[in-house]
């Protein structure tokens, strides 16, 4: 029998971090450092509307785009929590931000296309890019920078073909941010070169010590760039699987049709929780969302307390949950010290390797798990550089 997989397909390298958690999973007792997961439940209320739908039968398709409620009260959340104002009409609810990316790769792509990422990134862009006919382009964001995005490199890595950056600020896995005047020195050189933007802002309500700020809402950006965001991470709402996406009319369009095809539209279910996420959001000024970010601070820094403590230096993550400590010192490659580390002592830390080129000697730490896990597996780790170290 012929071979039905495609070889685009097959040149795609399975996801490190998903190779990683499944060595994890065989691990008994395992402290887990790598998901990046809320370890909050979804707020009652939001739980609550959506038990509420069900036994009201709202069990149906919705319009593809989404119900008008929740489209409406995303336009209201954009415009009073980053001052984006974005028409209901070009808002398409997606399932996750992860649709909402591809969909937008899938919809302005041509094969041959170059699109620029951030190094490190997440592990989905180059992926998505590479089955949309594109070709993934990283951009190296040194430790040395904070890991952001800097314009002179980006302007290097810019050639004819160039068509998209995928800007992913707060950064998984670095936890880094870009300030207002960062992402005005880069939107220069995007309009000098013409591209579009791909913003990915699931963690625009994570930031600690400083409110984000969105290249969107840079005069003469707005109509090159796609905003991504989403209920994952701030409303501890993963396996709700929500997103959404605002557009130029065109490429609203355009992605809108895919979607029809492709997905129809996200469940209903999800989207009457994330209604009543927004609305009694609207009520407390967000008050449940400010008390995680609060938790994920304080987490914050005890974890960069005790890498330090531990000998491993880490720059300060000021986004996301998200820590990612260079193990350099132990002379140790990132894939090898979390090797060693799950045997060892049985604590999953996820290789900087698996988002891309430039994180060879670094290693992802989620500080989204409870405090007296981090407290446990911190323990465990300044052991094992001890014992490197001897």
């Amino acid at each position: 029998m012929r071979d039905f997989v495609n070889q685009k397909t097959k040149l795609i390298k399975p996801s490190g971090i998903r190779k990683f958690f499944d060595i994890v999973r065989e691990t008994e007792g395992a402290i887990s450092l790598g998901v990046g997961e809320p370890d909050f439940v979804t707020p009652w209320k939001v739980r609550s509307a959506a038990i509420a739908s069900l036994q009201k039968g709202y069990t149906q398709y919705t319009g593809n785009r989404g119900l008008p409620t929740l489209l409406s009260l995303i336009s209201r959340y954009l415009e009073e929590r980053f001052t984006l104002k974005y028409d209901p009409k070009h808002i398409l609810i997606t399932v996750g931000g992860s649709e909402a990316i591809d969909l937008a790769l899938r919809a302005c792509v041509e094969r041959g296309d170059e699109i620029l990422i951030p190094d490190p990134a997440y592990v989905s862009y180059s992926p998505l890019v590479s089955m949309a006919d594109g070709v993934p382009v990283p951009v190296e964001c040194r430790e040395e920078d904070d890991f952001v995005l800097k314009a002179e490199l980006l302007e290097k890595a810019i050639t004819p073909n160039t068509k998209a950056l995928i800007l992913t600020y707060p950064n998984n896995p670095t936890g880094g941010i870009m300030t207002e005047e960062q992402l005005r020195e880069i939107a220069k050189v995007i309009i000098k070169h013409d591209l579009l933007v791909i913003s990915d802002e699931i963690y625009a309500e994570l930031t600690y010590g400083r409110k984000h700020f969105s290249i969107a809402q840079i005069e003469g950006m707005k109509e090159r760039v796609v905003y991504v965001g989403g209920f994952s991470k701030a409303f501890a709402m993963t396996g709700w699987r929500l997103g959404f996406v605002c557009a130029p009319a065109d490429i609203d369009e355009a992605m809108f049709k895919i979607h029809q095809y492709g997905i129809m539209c996200a469940p209903i279910t999800s989207q009457y929780a994330a209604i009543e996420a927004l609305r009694d959001g609207f009520g407390d000024g967000f008050a449940t969302v400010e008390e995680m970010r609060d938790s994920y601070d304080k987490r914050r820094r005890f974890v960069l307390h005790a890498l330090k403590d531990a000998g491993m230096h880490c720059f300060e993550p000021r986004g996301a949950f998200y820590a990612f400590p260079s193990v350099k010192s132990s002379g140790l490659q990132a894939e090898e010290f979390s090797e060693r580390l799950l045997q060892s002592k049985k604590v999953a830390v996820v290789p900087g390797s698996a988002f891309g080129d430039f994180g060879t000697y670094n290693v992802r730490i989620s500080y989204a798990t409870g405090m007296a896990a981090l407290d446990e597996a911190f323990g465990k780790i300044a052991e094992f550089i001890q014992e490197i170290k001897k």
